[in-house]
């Protein structure tokens, strides 16, 4: 049964944090709070807790996958950047967006789009998430946490332990992050493309 640990969203405890990161690092699957809503994460190399977030969500090799990175210098070295989109990113970083950049060598072929060879990027504005990759020192493979048959993501940790903890090995009790999705923005193009409209204003980009 998976491990509870109930985290304080504002000031993190450093002994919970370092004990969560060390289940990411054995090849754990972790339940853990972000800015828009509950995800699921795991190690960035390891396939096999990849491929066990893909059975909880139940979605095939087609579904993509974020990398949370802690912040713009690391999302350089998982994506493609140029000038204008940095500037874009930096506005918009930390927050509720995911970006669809191309990947770079970095990105593991399993985790990129089959076809357009690109990556979800994400930096969350949460404290919880942000402690967590700053002990990890490397981006977090993640998914957010909707059960199949689900449109809207899990928010309460107690019935995540109840439906969940077989299949997880830590759930992190953050208190309540909300269940509205990132924004998505193509980064592919000069100008940013809305792919959905979510957590994030995309307002700027609704108006070009």
């Amino acid at each position: 049964m998976a491990q509870f640990f109930q985290i304080h969203p504002d000031n993190p405890q450093v002994r919970l944090i370092r004990q969560a990161v060390e289940f990411i690092r054995q090849g754990g699957v972790i339940i853990y709070p972000t800015d828009s809503s509950y995800a699921l994460g795991c190690h960035l190399g390891d396939k096999g807790a990849m491929e066990r977030i893909r059975q909880i969500r139940r979605v095939d090799d087609k579904h993509n996958f974020t990398l949370v990175c802690r912040d713009l210098s690391e999302i350089a070295t998982y994506a493609r950047i140029g000038n204008q989109h940095y500037r874009w990113l930096k506005l918009l970083t930390p927050g509720p967006y995911t970006f669809i950049h191309r990947a770079t060598k970095q990105v593991p072929r399993r985790l990129q789009h089959p076809r357009r060879k690109t990556i979800g990027i994400r930096v969350p504005d949460n404290r919880i998430a942000q402690a967590l990759l700053e002990e990890l020192r490397e981006p977090l493979m993640s998914s957010t946490l909707i059960l199949p048959g689900e449109e809207m993501p899990m928010v309460d940790p107690y019935e995540m332990h109840q439906l969940l903890g077989h299949a997880v090995e830590l759930i992190i009790d953050g208190g309540y992050c909300g269940l509205e999705p990132t924004s998505v923005l193509d980064m592919e193009e000069e100008t940013p493309r809305v792919l959905r409209v979510g957590k994030g204003d995309v307002s700027l980009f609704e108006q070009e």
